[in-house]
């Protein structure tokens, strides 16, 4: 197993820019607002060739006793439980404050390893500004700049000298990078979090009844049933011209991301919402995307007969376009129809990345075509030829022929669904791609005629007048 480094302190003392400059990545959302990180995310680093988990969590608040402040604090304190090693990060140009002290006590009290980091200490004498940290009682601060990188590779070093080298850890690697990624999406407050929580079976990310609890997109490793999962939990997506904060904005842009790097994207709705301009918009940049989908409809506990009828029909009317996508009706706090919504997901995982064989394509293409024709494109009618396999998730089908450039959007959606059904692709969006045959001689000139070829036409022309007078 990887040895786990977990980064706890208050808020703003830049855990996120460690975890930032540990992973090598720009995964966690960095700004200078305090309480910005809410749930633990975890991350995976190298130096030299041991690897290592970070785990970033939010500031902790020991005084708070209820409310999202609290659930940020009990999400840290389960982190420190899960720690190899702890890094308690504090501000050395603010120095010791009460809450740091508070804090020191709290980890004293648990039975692990920890190093007190001193960060944002460019520029400034180590033995000075670590002085007054010895007060806490944690043992040697260590003075480090996570925005700069000064002092992290020491630090890192030093965390990680008392772990072995983990065996087989390369293969892990490449094992958790061929698992599927399901990213939820929707939304703010249509039941995301509940939803990861209860596919977990644990209180893993802050679930709270109010918009915008997720801010950033939390990357979740998870297994069932034997296999392996990335769960991604993303922030609410709300209308354009309702996003004010900036925060908000990098929650929206890092939601986007996450839709971009999933396998398959689970659309998350309201049973007891009307379903608004923003699903379908929401919904059509998963399209977009290229991204296998399923759509779950979410707290359908809460509403009676009636709704459901409205709702379903609602649906039909307004997310037609969603028709290839598998539909669940779920109550992800009652944890109920998520069983079938799973499988669902690996019916459109199976369809995003399936293999096409050419001999197989070519026949389903003449086969269509045999049913239905492409109409004429002036002319002529267009002949598509072949086809064959040109990518994955989404599959890319690309067809040859002749004048394919005049075939309709209406005949390409034709052919998408003649291919969905021919191959069982559901739960996943299908590009087509049209190459038209090249005709060499299209914009060549003719050469000029020989002497022979003058002297012969000459001569057909003088026979032709005494043939004809």
């Amino acid at each position: 197993m990887k040895p786990t480094l977990v980064l706890v302190g208050r808020p703003n003392v830049g855990k996120s820019t460690m975890f930032n400059r540990l992973t090598r990545s720009r995964d966690a959302i960095v700004a200078d607002i305090p309480g910005l990180t809410r749930d633990r995310r975890y991350g995976h680093g190298r130096i030299g060739d041991k690897p290592y988990l970070v785990m970033d969590t939010g500031g902790l608040e020991p005084v708070v006793k209820d409310g999202i402040l609290f659930a940020m604090a009990q999400q840290s304190m389960q982190a420190i439980d899960e720690a190899d090693k702890v890094l308690f990060i504090v501000d050395g140009r603010q120095g010791v404050t009460a809450q740091d002290k508070i804090i020191a006590d709290q980890l004293r009290k648990k039975d692990q390893k920890i190093m007190l980091v001193v960060n944002k200490t460019e520029g400034m004498a180590r033995a000075v500004v670590t002085a007054e940290f010895y007060e806490l009682g944690l043992g040697e601060p260590y003075a480090v700049s996570a925005l700069h990188g000064d002092h992290i590779h020491e630090l890192v070093s030093l965390a990680l000298a008392d772990f072995p080298d983990p065996v087989g850890e390369n293969d892990a690697e490449q094992d958790r990078h061929k698992q599927p990624k399901i990213a939820i999406v929707g939304r703010p407050n249509v039941g995301k979090s509940t939803l990861v929580n209860s596919l977990l079976g644990e209180e893993r990310v802050i679930a709270f009844d109010q918009p915008g609890t997720t801010r950033d997109s939390i990357y979740i490793e998870f297994e069932h049933n034997g296999k392996h999962y990335t769960l991604i939990d993303t922030a609410g997506l709300r209308r354009r011209g309702k996003v004010n904060e900036t925060v908000e904005k990098f929650s929206a842009i890092k939601t986007l991301q996450a839709i971009e790097d999933a396998n398959v994207v689970v659309l998350v709705l309201d049973a007891s919402l009307d379903i608004a301009e923003q699903d379908a918009h929401i919904a059509d940049f998963i399209i977009q995307s290229g991204r296998a989908l399923v759509v779950a409809i979410n707290k359908w506990d809460g509403i009676d007969s009636y709704h459901r009828d409205l709702v379903k029909l609602e649906f039909s009317r307004k997310l037609s376009f969603l028709d290839f996508a598998k539909l669940h009706f779920i109550s992800a706090l009652k944890s109920t129809g998520l069983r079938q919504l799973l499988l669902s997901v690996d019916q459109a995982y199976a369809a995003a990345m399936a293999k096409l064989p050419t001999p197989k394509l070519t026949r389903a293409l003449l086969a269509a075509v045999e049913k239905h024709a492409p109409p004429r494109g002036g002319v002529s009618r267009p002949k598509p030829r072949y086809a064959h396999q040109g990518g994955s998730n989404p599959p890319l089908i690309v067809i040859h022929g002749n004048m394919l450039e005049h075939i309709p959007d209406t005949y390409r959606r034709y052919l998408e669904n003649y291919f969905r059904t021919a191959f069982h692709l559901q739960g996943t969006p299908l590009r087509i791609e049209f190459k038209a045959g090249h005709n060499p001689y299209a914009n060549k000139k003719p050469a000029p005629p020989s002497e022979d070829d003058l002297r012969r036409a000459h001569n057909r022309r003088r026979r032709n007048r005494k043939k004809y007078g």
